[in-house]
This record gives C-alpha cells, structure tokens and sequence, in this order.
C-alpha cells in the first residue's frame, strides 16, 4: 500500500507541475485557461468536505493535458478540493498498482480523504472515450485516431472528466 501521505507531501502543486514542464506546457497552460468548471460541478461539492486528488502524470501525455487542467481549476475553484502531481516515471511502484490493461497508461487521478485513505481512482481516460479508443486502437493509425480524441475532448470540455472524477472521490453528482 503507498503511503499517499508522504506522496502528497511531495507531489507538485500544478502550478509547480507547469513550471517544471519541458513538453507541451503551452497546452497545459492553454487548456487551463480556456477551462470552466460548470456550477453542476462546483455545487456537488458538499460545503466542509474535503478531497485530495493525487494525479500521476507526465507532461507529454496528451491525455493528460486535456483532463488534469480541468481538475486543477475545479480544484482551485471549490474550497475543500486539492490538487497535487507525482511524475508517473518518477513512482513505478505506484503507478503499477493502476495499470490499465497492463500498461502505465496515464493519467490516473487517486481520491483521498483528508486522513490519506483512497476512496477511488480515475482514468487514464472517460469511459466512453476510452472503449471508444480501445475499439479501435488495432484498427486506426494513430495519426487518424488521436486527433478524434483530442475532438472529443474538445466537445466535451472536461465535463465528463469533472463527472467521472467526482464519482470517485464520493461526492454524489447529479444526473
């Protein structure tokens, strides 16, 4: 089991995740700037709860960039919502206990309490983003399939991210 505590205390605030970002940092500057976090998402929050949200990440990764800026202005956005990044290369032991599919697909988003217990985990993708692609990832260059990917998360603007992220860290969202 990781001690989440330790690894919060260590993980970057996006903000120090940006500056330290050699990649795409346009992009993730970019998709945080353009985000805006629905009043649905803002108000699922119950007043006083308090979640953590432990993303692994690495700034090359285009799914990353379309979701965890997103996060980060929800959680800048609603008191009792914190956001920190751990580099996926940086903590194998951890990331190995989320692969998807057997692979260190990112980004996985853990929800913790305030006392550092894990009450779910997200990603790498939404859910119908992700049978989406894995439908067709055998079948569709990858030059063709990923910038459907990057349309459909431009359509949906973080909103089933925000949806599917809140469900794991127990906050019950509205239909």
């Amino acid at each position: 089991m990781p001690d989440f505590r330790t690894l919060w205390e260590h993980g970057l605030t996006f903000e120090a995740f940006l500056a330290a970002s050699t990649k795409h940092k346009g992009l993730w500057e970019g998709i945080y700037g353009i985000a805006r976090i629905p009043e649905w998402a803002a108000a699922a929050v119950p007043a006083g709860m308090r979640r953590k949200l432990l993303v692994i990440a690495e700034d090359w990764c285009g799914d990353a960039s379309s979701t965890i800026p997103v996060l980060a202005k929800l959680a800048a956005t609603v008191p009792g919502l914190e956001l920190r990044v751990i580099l996926r290369d940086a903590h194998p032991e951890v990331m190995d206990r989320y692969l998807t599919n057997g692979s260190r697909s990112i980004p996985i988003v853990i929800a913790l309490d305030d006392e550092y217990a894990e009450l779910g985990h997200w990603g790498p993708r939404p859910r119908e983003l992700q049978a989406w692609v894995m439908e067709r990832r055998l079948t569709v260059p990858k030059a063709e399939l990923y910038p459907q990917v990057r349309q459909w998360y431009a359509r949906d603007r973080g909103e089933t991210t925000l949806r599917e992220v809140l469900e794991a860290a127990g906050v019950e969202v509205a239909a």
